[in-house]
């Protein structure tokens, strides 16, 4: 009989692979190699039946949706953007956590007509003004966004927002709340129904590790 394949996570480099790997840690589950002094993009770990890929963040949902990986741990962002077909969200990580927000230049009047925003979230965007019944011309960004507002480009941006100092560096300031942002581990829909069993111990395990470490905070 053919050996089953290695069960595959899906993480992405920076806040949420660092904040990620101690609570795989706590699961059991660690790399044997360091993924930021390593230019590999998959990587064996301590569990012969567990491998961890390393892809950008945006891709973690169509990787996961898609079965080429069977888990992955991606911000509620970019879950919102994908649409979250074909995968499951088991568990809130609380990791990485922020805000989406639309920010404007301080003091900017509220605009009641046709806006123009500019963002790299197109989908929340247009999905958020149609809401509000506010007709929205959504450009898409893929960084530097606080500039759009400046240079004329945007009344408005969506964006994540941290502590803010990158708004206010650049004269802007959050006005409205979107979402309350955190990683979250997806789950292939396939693989849920035929790995039931090895997947749903991950899953209670980091669930554990992620009560442990709230708890932690909260003390």
């Amino acid at each position: 009989m053919a050996t089953q394949k290695p069960l595959t996570i899906a993480l992405s480099k920076g806040r949420i692979l660092k904040e990620t790997l101690p609570l795989l840690e706590a699961a059991g589950i660690h790399m044997l190699e360091d993924p930021e002094k390593s230019r590999k993009l998959i990587f064996d770990t301590n569990r012969p039946d567990v491998k961890i890929i390393i892809i950008r963040a945006t891709d973690v949902p169509p990787y996961v949706q898609y079965g080429a990986a069977d888990l992955g741990v991606a911000g509620k962002d970019v879950l919102m953007e994908h649409g979250g077909a074909g995968i499951y969200e088991p568990l809130d990580l609380h990791i990485a956590r922020c805000k989406l927000m639309v920010a404007a230049p301080k003091d900017a009047a509220p605009i009641h007509g046709r806006i123009r925003v500019a963002t790299k979230f197109v989908d929340i965007t247009r999905r958020y003004y149609a809401s509000k019944g506010q007709q929205a011309d959504v450009i898409k960004l893929y960084g530097a966004m606080e500039l759009a507002p400046i240079v004329g480009l945007a009344d408005r941006i969506v964006d994540v927002v941290d502590t803010g100092n990158t708004l206010r560096a650049n004269g802007l300031e959050p006005t409205e709340l979107i979402a309350h942002i955190s990683s979250r581990l997806v789950v292939n829909q396939a693989s849920m129904k035929t790995r039931h069993q090895e997947i749903q111990q991950i899953i209670d395990l980091l669930a554990d590790a992620v009560a442990a470490k709230v708890q932690g905070e909260s003390a």
